[in-house]
C-alpha cells in the first residue's frame, strides 16, 4: 500500500486499472476505525487494485482537488479518473461491491 502526496498522485491512481484512495487523519476517530479494513481490502485485492492512503493534513490540495470535506472519504478511480467516491464510516462490503463493480 503506497502513502501518496501531490507528487505522487497521478502515478498512484494510474498505476492499475483500479484505485482506492483512503483520505484520513490521525485524529479522526472514524478514520483509525476504517484503516483495517482498507488494509485488509489491500491484502486480498492485491495486484488487481491499487490501495493508497493519503493524510489530509499534511496533503490538503488533493482533498481540496476532490471536493472532500469530510473524512474518512474513500476515492474509487478507474483508469485514472474519479469513478465512486464514500464519506464516513463504510463497511467491507461497501466498499468490495464498488471494487468488484470497477473490476
Amino acid at each position: 500500500m503506497n502513502v501518496i502526496d501531490e507528487n505522487n498522485f497521478g502515478q498512484v491512481i494510474s498505476s492499475k486499472p483500479v484505485a482506492l484512495v483512503d483520505l484520513w487523519a490521525a485524529w479522526c476517530g472514524p478514520c483509525r476505525m476504517l484503516s483495517p479494513t482498507v488494509d485488509d481490502i489491500a491484502a486480498e485485492y492485491e495486484g488487481r487494485v491499487e490501495v493508497a492512503k493519503c493524510n489530509v493534513d499534511d496533503n490538503e490540495e488533493i482533498a481540496a482537488r476532490f471536493g472532500v470535506r469530510s473524512i474518512p472519504t474513500l476515492l474509487f478511480f478507474k483508469n485514472g479518473e474519479l469513478a465512486d467516491k464514500t464519506v464516513g464510516l463504510v463497511s467491507k462490503q461497501e466498499i468490495e461491491t464498488i471494487l468488484n463493480n470497477l473490476l
